[in-house]
């Protein structure tokens, strides 16, 4: 480190913030281009429909996606059995009233699917919305809910 010499021949003993300021602005950066990516959810292949809408931006709103290969999860976290589910679905949905919306891949049994939705119901949440696809013309997807 160097220092330099002030009024009179005196070492002048001032800290630099500049570079300090330099890599904050740059970790800053950094953190807000990483963190869309982070959260961009499982990937299901969703079944398609025509009439759907957009889903939901508030936050008090959780997505149950049921994978092509039977894991399922509650937003990004996994669930080991169906009676672990319910009780994921009684602390983090019913009692904080939050909308629950069903994501399954396309593949999925329609028995699981079924099966599912009886642990839902045995909760006692009414309103449940189904995530599906729109058919779109030009290849690309839209992932939105359907309400029961």
């Amino acid at each position: 480190m160097a220092s330099s010499v002030g009024n009179g021949g005196r070492f002048v003993s001032e800290i630099n913030v500049t570079p300090f300021v330099d890599v904050m602005l740059v970790l800053l950066i950094i953190f807000m281009v990483a963190t869309p990516m982070m959260s961009q959810g499982l990937d299901v292949d969703l079944p398609q429909t025509q009439h759907v809408q957009a889903l939901p931006t508030e936050a008090d709103h959780m997505v149950l996606t049921v994978r092509r290969d039977g894991k399922i999860f509650l937003d990004e976290y996994g669930v080991d059995t169906m009676e672990d589910l319910e009780g994921y679905l009684q602390r983090l949905v019913k009692e904080k009233n939050n909308s629950l919306f069903l994501q399954a891949d396309k593949e999925v049994p329609y028995g699981i699917v079924v099966e599912v939705m009886g642990h839902i119901k045995a909760v006692g949440i009414e309103k449940l919305g189904v995530v599906a696809e729109q058919p779109d013309t030009r290849g690309g997807k839209s992932a939105a809910p359907t309400k029961k």
